[in-house]
């Protein structure tokens, strides 16, 4: 007890100081095979940056998703866990573009859904808790769709358009992607063309709606009239 106390306090005191950056980089897969799931990842269209082999006992191969700043591991001696039992979120502004991309490339990706009671999304495929399509409202984090690698490792895409208030930083705005950036340029539009009925002529300072638009959605914040 009197170590666990001792060890407790500089954690204490630090709570104080300005915390440091912990960038979430990559999370490990773990795999039976790593030239299968070498040939899978690289099927999906995600970028691969290394492969790295080190004798018969070690190989690391990283892959990133497209638009994303965290990347996967996964190879040989990199992790004790059994193949098949890692589950992660793969965000998207467009889940049904996102799902229809996944089956053109071969996947087998459930149908877009929403949930019919909490936590139906972690239940398995095929379960009465899941309503068929996307949320009726597109709000974000309620619309859905799953696929599994071919150890059974299970990725759920979520569309995402709107943060929670607190989740991003206001003071910093930013895009993944073309498409992301493209995705929220289209949603501004249309709420601006509802912003210029409302206030009953062309509006020429839409530029600056729109910026304001897209930073506040991407922050959770109120959005403009």
């Amino acid at each position: 007890m009197s170590d666990t106390l001792v060890r407790s306090e500089p954690a204490i005191q630090s709570s104080k100081a300005p915390a440091i950056d912990m960038k979430l980089e990559v999370v490990v897969l773990p795999v039976a095979d790593p030239d299968r799931s070498k040939s899978f990842y690289g099927d999906l269209g995600w970028r691969l940056d290394a492969d790295f082999i080190v004798g018969d006992a070690f190989r690391v191969v990283q892959f990133t998703p497209p638009g994303s700043s965290c990347s996967v591991h996964f190879g040989k001696g990199v992790t004790s866990a059994p193949p098949g039992s890692t589950q992660g979120y793969l965000v998207v502004s467009d889940i049904l573009a996102a799902r229809d991309q996944l089956a053109a490339r071969g996947v087998e990706v459930t149908e877009v859904f929403h949930n019919a009671e909490a936590g139906a999304n972690f239940q398995p495929n095929g379960s009465s808790a899941r309503l068929n399509g996307p949320s009726p409202d597109h709000a974000s984090y309620r619309s859905y769709a799953t696929f599994t690698d071919p150890d059974g490792n299970r990725w759920m895409l979520q569309e995402v358009t709107a943060r929670l208030d607190g989740r991003v930083d206001p003071a910093a705005t930013g895009f993944a992607s073309v498409n992301d950036l493209a995705s929220a340029m289209r949603r501004a539009a249309a709420a601006h063309g509802e912003h210029e009925k409302r206030i009953g002529h062309h509006d020429a300072d839409w530029p600056d709606w729109y910026a304001t638009y897209m930073v506040a959605e991407q922050a959770g914040q109120q959005l403009p009239d």
